[in-house]
């Protein structure tokens, strides 16, 4: 289980260290259309097309990421309160009640949602006309690397019970 959990871990991490580096294409793309609007008075007619489809993919492709890392929200008022195992048993039950029934219905329509934009080469309605199956293909793509996260997170917490069985 330990090498299931370490490889999904490495591929959320790597996945992750690259969405990162789209902050800075958005940043180029953001200041070049500012300058371009503000001081040459000449605004781009893909600018805000282009921020919002690399803003989308960053925000989007880091979710397994942020979930390796406990960057989700949570509350933990009475959580904190619990010992490892009662953590463990509360945290699988609600990855089985609450995140995978979600995370798999997203999965499953987005992936149905992309087939479709790419079968009929769909783009924005928009002057620029940009390629919105590529935006609608990242949405399964990042829910299939959350549910796998999910996954490890879910093994991890079995570990902790597995443990917490041969002290006792």
């Amino acid at each position: 289980m330990k090498k299931i959990t370490n490889g999904i871990d490495a591929i959320n991490l790597w996945v992750g260290r690259i969405g990162a580096w789209s902050v800075l294409a958005l940043t180029l793309v953001i200041v070049f259309e500012v300058v371009s609007r503000r001081l040459l008075n000449s605004p781009t007619i893909w600018g805000y097309e282009v921020i919002t489809m690399i803003y989308g993919f960053h925000f989007m492709i880091v979710a397994g990421y942020a979930l390796l890392h406990k960057s989700l929200v949570s509350v933990d008022i009475l959580y904190e309160r619990f010992s490892p195992k009662m953590k463990a048993i509360l945290d699988i039950a609600t990855y089985l009640m609450l995140f995978f029934p979600f995370v798999i219905t997203v999965l499953f329509v987005s992936y149905d949602q992309a087939i479709f934009s790419w079968s009929i080469q769909e783009k924005s309605s928009t002057l620029f006309g940009a390629p919105l199956y590529l935006t609608k293909t990242v949405i399964p793509i990042a829910f299939l690397l959350l549910a796998l996260q999910g996954g490890s997170e879910v093994l991890k917490r079995i570990m902790i019970l597995m443990k917490e069985g041969e002290n006792t």
